[in-house]
Protein backbone atom coordinates (compact mmCIF):
# COMPACT_ATOMS: atom_id res chain seq x y z
CA UNK A 1 0.00 0.00 0.00
CA UNK A 2 2.72 2.56 1.29
CA UNK A 3 4.79 1.71 -2.02
CA UNK A 4 1.65 1.96 -4.03
CA UNK A 5 1.10 5.70 -2.75
CA UNK A 6 4.51 6.68 -3.31
CA UNK A 7 4.32 5.58 -6.88
CA UNK A 8 0.86 7.24 -7.18
CA UNK A 9 2.48 10.90 -5.72
CA UNK A 10 5.50 10.21 -7.70
CA UNK A 11 3.31 9.88 -11.02
CA UNK A 12 1.47 12.75 -10.24
CA UNK A 13 3.97 15.39 -9.25
CA UNK A 14 5.80 14.58 -12.40
CA UNK A 15 2.48 15.06 -14.59
CA UNK A 16 0.72 17.62 -13.15
CA UNK A 17 4.10 20.13 -12.21
CA UNK A 18 4.13 21.24 -15.75
CA UNK A 19 0.82 20.63 -16.80
CA UNK A 20 -0.69 23.67 -18.01
CA UNK A 21 3.41 25.33 -19.59
CA UNK A 22 2.29 22.82 -22.31
CA UNK A 23 -1.92 23.56 -22.40
CA UNK A 24 -2.20 20.36 -20.91
CA UNK A 25 -6.12 19.33 -20.04
CA UNK A 26 -7.65 17.75 -17.22
CA UNK A 27 -10.77 15.86 -17.18
CA UNK A 28 -12.56 13.04 -16.20
CA UNK A 29 -12.76 9.98 -18.01
CA UNK A 30 -15.15 7.17 -16.81
CA UNK A 31 -14.22 3.89 -17.57
CA UNK A 32 -17.99 3.20 -19.47
CA UNK A 33 -20.19 6.30 -20.08
CA UNK A 34 -23.05 3.96 -19.51
CA UNK A 35 -23.73 1.41 -17.07
CA UNK A 36 -26.78 -0.41 -15.99
CA UNK A 37 -28.32 0.13 -12.84
CA UNK A 38 -26.83 -0.79 -9.53
CA UNK A 39 -23.63 -1.43 -11.26
CA UNK A 40 -19.96 -0.04 -10.20
CA UNK A 41 -19.31 3.41 -11.64
CA UNK A 42 -15.45 3.99 -12.33
CA UNK A 43 -13.61 7.09 -13.74
CA UNK A 44 -10.18 7.72 -13.79
CA UNK A 45 -8.69 11.42 -13.54
CA UNK A 46 -6.43 12.70 -16.63
CA UNK A 47 -4.16 14.80 -17.34
CA UNK A 48 -2.68 15.41 -20.98
CA UNK A 49 -2.88 16.62 -24.02
CA UNK A 50 -4.96 16.06 -27.43
CA UNK A 51 -7.47 13.53 -25.16
CA UNK A 52 -4.51 10.90 -24.24
CA UNK A 53 -3.21 11.82 -21.04
CA UNK A 54 -1.85 10.25 -17.56
CA UNK A 55 -3.85 8.73 -14.97
CA UNK A 56 -3.88 11.20 -11.92
CA UNK A 57 -4.37 9.19 -8.41
CA UNK A 58 -6.87 10.30 -5.58
CA UNK A 59 -4.82 12.33 -3.18
CA UNK A 60 -7.02 14.37 -0.80
CA UNK A 61 -4.77 17.22 -0.48
CA UNK A 62 -5.30 18.21 -4.20
CA UNK A 63 -8.83 17.75 -4.19
CA UNK A 64 -10.91 21.07 -3.30
CA UNK A 65 -14.00 19.54 -4.20
CA UNK A 66 -15.41 16.04 -5.11
CA UNK A 67 -19.19 14.81 -5.76
CA UNK A 68 -21.63 13.19 -6.84
CA UNK A 69 -24.73 14.88 -8.14
CA UNK A 70 -28.08 13.19 -9.30
CA UNK A 71 -31.27 14.40 -9.32
CA UNK A 72 -30.06 17.77 -8.28
CA UNK A 73 -28.77 16.68 -4.88
CA UNK A 74 -24.93 16.31 -3.96
CA UNK A 75 -23.15 14.04 -2.25
CA UNK A 76 -19.60 14.05 -1.34
CA UNK A 77 -17.09 11.47 -2.52
CA UNK A 78 -14.75 10.47 -0.89
CA UNK A 79 -11.80 7.60 -1.49
CA UNK A 80 -8.17 6.31 -0.72
CA UNK A 81 -5.32 8.42 -0.71
CA UNK A 82 -3.22 6.94 -3.93
CA UNK A 83 -6.47 5.43 -5.33
CA UNK A 84 -5.94 4.70 -9.01
CA UNK A 85 -8.57 4.87 -10.41
CA UNK A 86 -9.65 7.57 -8.49
CA UNK A 87 -13.36 7.42 -8.51
CA UNK A 88 -15.53 3.88 -7.92
CA UNK A 89 -19.13 4.48 -6.76
CA UNK A 90 -21.45 1.24 -6.40
CA UNK A 91 -24.65 1.13 -5.79
CA UNK A 92 -25.70 3.34 -8.04
CA UNK A 93 -29.13 4.89 -9.16
CA UNK A 94 -31.04 4.93 -12.42
CA UNK A 95 -30.55 8.50 -13.99
CA UNK A 96 -27.69 11.02 -15.61
CA UNK A 97 -25.14 10.94 -13.15
CA UNK A 98 -22.73 14.44 -12.89
CA UNK A 99 -19.65 14.13 -11.63
CA UNK A 100 -17.20 16.90 -10.71
CA UNK A 101 -14.01 17.78 -9.67
CA UNK A 102 -12.45 20.85 -8.23
CA UNK A 103 -8.65 21.00 -7.81
CA UNK A 104 -6.65 23.12 -5.36
CA UNK A 105 -5.07 25.93 -6.94
CA UNK A 106 -1.23 25.03 -7.94
CA UNK A 107 1.40 27.01 -9.72
CA UNK A 108 3.78 27.20 -12.30
CA UNK A 109 6.55 29.83 -13.47
CA UNK A 110 7.26 30.62 -16.61
CA UNK A 111 11.03 30.79 -17.71
CA UNK A 112 10.67 32.35 -21.15
CA UNK A 113 7.58 34.46 -23.04
CA UNK A 114 7.71 32.21 -25.40
CA UNK A 115 6.17 29.69 -23.34
CA UNK A 116 3.32 32.21 -21.94
CA UNK A 117 2.37 33.10 -25.69
CA UNK A 118 2.31 29.69 -27.22
CA UNK A 119 -0.66 29.10 -24.01
CA UNK A 120 -2.39 32.30 -24.92
CA UNK A 121 -2.27 31.39 -28.67
CA UNK A 122 -3.95 27.97 -28.11
CA UNK A 123 -6.39 29.11 -26.02
CA UNK A 124 -7.68 31.91 -27.67
CA UNK A 125 -7.20 34.77 -25.60
CA UNK A 126 -6.46 38.24 -27.18
CA UNK A 127 -5.09 41.18 -25.69
CA UNK A 128 -2.97 39.54 -22.69
CA UNK A 129 0.61 41.05 -23.79
CA UNK A 130 -1.17 43.81 -23.93
CA UNK A 131 -2.29 43.73 -20.42
CA UNK A 132 1.09 41.99 -19.42
CA UNK A 133 2.77 44.91 -20.47
CA UNK A 134 0.61 47.69 -19.26
CA UNK A 135 1.40 45.63 -15.78
CA UNK A 136 5.09 46.36 -16.25
CA UNK A 137 5.55 42.69 -15.74
CA UNK A 138 8.45 40.85 -16.46
CA UNK A 139 8.49 38.85 -19.75
CA UNK A 140 10.54 35.55 -17.60
CA UNK A 141 10.35 34.34 -14.45
CA UNK A 142 6.78 35.21 -13.44
CA UNK A 143 3.54 32.85 -12.05
CA UNK A 144 0.51 31.85 -12.66
CA UNK A 145 -1.48 29.88 -10.71
CA UNK A 146 -4.00 27.27 -12.37
CA UNK A 147 -7.41 25.80 -11.29
CA UNK A 148 -9.62 22.58 -12.61
CA UNK A 149 -12.93 22.15 -12.93
CA UNK A 150 -14.03 19.09 -14.52
CA UNK A 151 -17.69 17.97 -14.97
CA UNK A 152 -18.27 14.15 -16.38
CA UNK A 153 -21.66 13.14 -17.14
CA UNK A 154 -22.68 9.10 -16.33
CA UNK A 155 -26.17 7.64 -17.49
CA UNK A 156 -27.58 4.78 -15.40
CA UNK A 157 -30.12 2.47 -16.43
CA UNK A 158 -32.13 4.82 -18.45
CA UNK A 159 -29.67 7.72 -18.01
CA UNK A 160 -32.65 10.38 -18.00
CA UNK A 161 -32.11 13.83 -16.22
CA UNK A 162 -30.62 16.89 -17.04
CA UNK A 163 -27.14 18.41 -16.16
CA UNK A 164 -27.25 22.01 -14.19
CA UNK A 165 -24.68 24.65 -12.71
CA UNK A 166 -23.02 23.17 -9.97
CA UNK A 167 -21.73 26.63 -8.19
CA UNK A 168 -18.10 26.01 -9.34
CA UNK A 169 -16.49 29.60 -10.61
CA UNK A 170 -16.48 28.16 -14.21
CA UNK A 171 -18.11 25.20 -15.63
CA UNK A 172 -19.60 23.76 -19.09
CA UNK A 173 -23.32 22.89 -18.69
CA UNK A 174 -24.70 20.66 -21.02
CA UNK A 175 -28.04 22.00 -22.31
CA UNK A 176 -29.04 18.85 -23.32
CA UNK A 177 -28.45 15.02 -22.37
CA UNK A 178 -26.49 13.17 -24.66
CA UNK A 179 -27.91 9.65 -23.79
CA UNK A 180 -31.48 10.58 -23.88
CA UNK A 181 -31.53 13.38 -26.32
CA UNK A 182 -31.67 13.93 -30.16
CA UNK A 183 -28.54 14.83 -31.30
CA UNK A 184 -29.05 15.86 -34.83
CA UNK A 185 -28.75 19.19 -34.55
CA UNK A 186 -25.76 19.61 -32.09
CA UNK A 187 -25.22 19.03 -28.40
CA UNK A 188 -25.83 22.91 -27.25
CA UNK A 189 -23.07 24.04 -24.11
CA UNK A 190 -23.42 26.69 -21.87
CA UNK A 191 -20.01 28.15 -20.42
CA UNK A 192 -20.31 30.20 -16.96
CA UNK A 193 -17.77 32.44 -14.99
CA UNK A 194 -19.24 32.92 -11.82
CA UNK A 195 -22.45 31.97 -12.28
CA UNK A 196 -22.56 34.28 -15.48
CA UNK A 197 -22.24 33.01 -19.07
CA UNK A 198 -18.93 33.55 -20.91
CA UNK A 199 -19.50 35.64 -24.56
CA UNK A 200 -17.68 35.13 -27.21
CA UNK A 201 -15.01 32.94 -25.90
CA UNK A 202 -13.36 30.13 -27.22
CA UNK A 203 -14.52 26.31 -26.62
CA UNK A 204 -11.91 23.36 -27.86
CA UNK A 205 -13.54 20.60 -28.63
CA UNK A 206 -11.74 16.90 -28.56
CA UNK A 207 -13.94 14.19 -30.42
CA UNK A 208 -12.29 10.11 -30.05
CA UNK A 209 -13.14 8.08 -32.71
CA UNK A 210 -14.34 4.44 -31.86
CA UNK A 211 -10.87 3.21 -33.43
CA UNK A 212 -8.92 5.94 -30.64
CA UNK A 213 -8.11 8.81 -33.44
CA UNK A 214 -8.96 12.44 -31.72
CA UNK A 215 -10.34 15.29 -33.98
CA UNK A 216 -10.04 18.76 -32.47
CA UNK A 217 -12.02 21.73 -33.26
CA UNK A 218 -13.00 25.08 -31.94
CA UNK A 219 -15.98 26.75 -31.08
CA UNK A 220 -16.99 30.32 -29.84
CA UNK A 221 -19.88 30.62 -27.62
CA UNK A 222 -22.66 33.34 -28.31
CA UNK A 223 -23.80 36.50 -26.57
CA UNK A 224 -25.45 33.97 -24.02
CA UNK A 225 -22.00 31.92 -23.68
CA UNK A 226 -23.59 29.57 -25.74
CA UNK A 227 -22.59 27.33 -28.45
CA UNK A 228 -24.13 23.90 -30.10
CA UNK A 229 -21.12 21.39 -30.66
CA UNK A 230 -21.29 19.13 -33.72
CA UNK A 231 -20.92 15.36 -32.66
CA UNK A 232 -21.50 12.38 -33.84
CA UNK A 233 -22.65 8.39 -32.25
CA UNK A 234 -19.69 6.17 -31.55
CA UNK A 235 -18.06 8.94 -29.77
CA UNK A 236 -16.55 10.40 -26.33
CA UNK A 237 -15.93 14.53 -26.41
CA UNK A 238 -14.11 16.46 -23.92
CA UNK A 239 -14.44 20.04 -24.24
CA UNK A 240 -12.65 22.64 -22.33
CA UNK A 241 -12.68 26.34 -21.76
CA UNK A 242 -10.13 28.66 -19.87
CA UNK A 243 -10.57 32.22 -18.01
CA UNK A 244 -7.10 33.78 -17.51
CA UNK A 245 -7.17 36.72 -15.61
CA UNK A 246 -5.11 39.22 -13.45
CA UNK A 247 -3.80 37.91 -10.28
CA UNK A 248 -4.82 40.24 -7.09
CA UNK A 249 -1.84 42.58 -6.48
CA UNK A 250 -0.86 41.02 -3.45
CA UNK A 251 -0.53 37.29 -4.74
CA UNK A 252 3.28 35.75 -5.69
CA UNK A 253 1.99 34.93 -9.14
CA UNK A 254 0.60 37.51 -11.37
CA UNK A 255 -2.00 35.48 -13.72
CA UNK A 256 -4.46 33.34 -12.47
CA UNK A 257 -6.34 30.32 -14.92
CA UNK A 258 -8.86 28.27 -14.26
CA UNK A 259 -10.11 25.72 -16.68
CA UNK A 260 -13.55 24.07 -17.05
CA UNK A 261 -13.72 21.03 -18.56
CA UNK A 262 -17.02 18.73 -19.46
CA UNK A 263 -16.91 15.03 -21.06
CA UNK A 264 -19.24 12.97 -22.32
CA UNK A 265 -20.47 10.07 -24.79
CA UNK A 266 -22.74 9.78 -27.60
CA UNK A 267 -24.46 6.71 -27.79
CA UNK A 268 -24.54 4.86 -31.04
CA UNK A 269 -28.46 4.72 -31.76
Amino acid sequence: MQYRLFCSILCAGLTLGAAPLLSHEFWIEPEKYQVNSGATVVARLRNGQEFNGAEQPYLDHRIARFEVIKGGSAAPYEGRMGDMPAFSADKTDDGLTVIIHQTQPQTLTYDTWEGFQAFIDHKGFTGIPGQHNARRLPDAGFAEQYTRYAKALVAIGSGEGSDLDTGMETEIIALANPYTDDLAAGFPVQVLYQGNPRPQVQVEVFAKAPDGSVAISTRLTDSQGKSVIPVLPGHTYLLDAVVLRPAPEDKDHVWESLWAALTFAVPLR
